[in-house]
């Protein structure tokens, strides 16, 4: 690569649909605008419940093949969303899905949950030395919802974010590079109960029958907390289909879907984050409207490499 794209994204999500569901519309706005947007998915998501009856041989406790069925799943996802640079953190499988905190599959081998912080968090800093973004997006320290991969996506992404910047890490890796800015994907609570109260008319006219509850959604979290907003709804359309393509996960209908459990859940267009390193852009009370607001641009590789 001689040069870089003038804005890079990195994101980094648990399992395949995660992305889709929380940030499906803002990988589609960066990528439609020309930012170069990068995804890093921790593990396959082996351990995700399947919908179809059809599909249901994949799971776990059967073949357990739903891990690179869902790769397959995430590249139909991608090319709804436009993102072309979707990897696995250290390779396709190199992590499994741990299941829900507290099960066994916590501390099986290989397992996402159990895995060395620093030896994963190594395998992105090759990335983020490579791409050099200037925005990272990853989940709040709870994950979201307190799965145990989540918590750990978390975790690798904050510490990768931070040795990627050290010049005596892992040299062979790359020029240091520090990210300007750092986001964790949340939801505003007066939002998120706003459209619950919309879904529940909604849901007249939906297959859905039963609504999930607010605590459901992840990352919901006081509206003061809420330092970004991205309008992601000329791309709802493109993150209703990622998510849809997510066969074995997801079933979408109209403006809601539903996961394994059969709840319904809104489909938001409008994306929430909190800054958590690196200055806003935004004065006061107001909100950001681009991650990228008030971010030196570097394109040259020449200036990587002089550093």
């Amino acid at each position: 690569m001689t040069e870089l794209p003038a804005r890079r994204l990195l994101l980094v999500h648990a399992h395949p649909d995660d992305e889709s569901i929380t940030t499906g519309a803002t990988m589609a706005k960066y990528a439609a605008e020309g930012a170069h947007v990068t995804l890093v998915t921790c593990t396959l998501g082996e351990e995700g419940e399947v919908i179809p009856d059809g599909l249901a041989h994949l799971a776990a406790d059967r073949d357990d093949s739903l891990g690179a069925h869902r790769v397959g799943e995430l590249a139909a996802a991608m090319k709804e969303v436009g993102v072309t640079d979707h990897r696995f953190l250290g390779g396709p499988g190199r992590y499994r899905d741990s299941g829900m905190m507290g099960v066994e599959q916590n501390d099986r081998p290989g397992a996402f949950w159990s895995a060395d912080l620093d030896e994963a968090a190594a395998h992105l800093v090759a990335v983020i030395r490579e791409v050099r973004p200037q925005v990272l997006v990853t989940y709040d320290p709870d994950g979201g919802y307190g799965h145990p991969d989540h918590i750990q996506a978390h975790r690798v992404a904050m510490r990768a974010a931070d040795l990627a910047a050290d010049p005596a890490f892992h040299a062979d890796l790359g020029a240091p590079h520090t990210i300007d800015k750092i986001y964790w994907n949340r939801a505003p609570r007066s939002v998120v109960e706003e459209r619950f109260r919309w879904m529940s008319g909604a849901l007249r006219h939906s297959p859905f029958g039963t609504p999930a509850a607010v605590a459901d959604v992840p990352g919901v979290t006081d509206d003061e907390r809420i330092t970004a907003e991205i309008d992601g709804r000329p791309y709802k359309a493109a993150k209703a289909a990622a998510m849809a393509a997510h066969v074995t996960q997801i079933t979408v209908s109209g403006p809601l879907f539903i996961l394994s459990n059969e709840l319904a859940q809104p489909i938001f267009d409008v994306e929430y984050y909190e800054l958590v390193r690196g200055e806003a852009s935004a004065e006061g009370t107001a909100r950001e409207t681009d991650l990228f607001a008030g971010v030196e641009r570097v394109t040259d590789m020449a200036e990587v490499t002089a550093q």
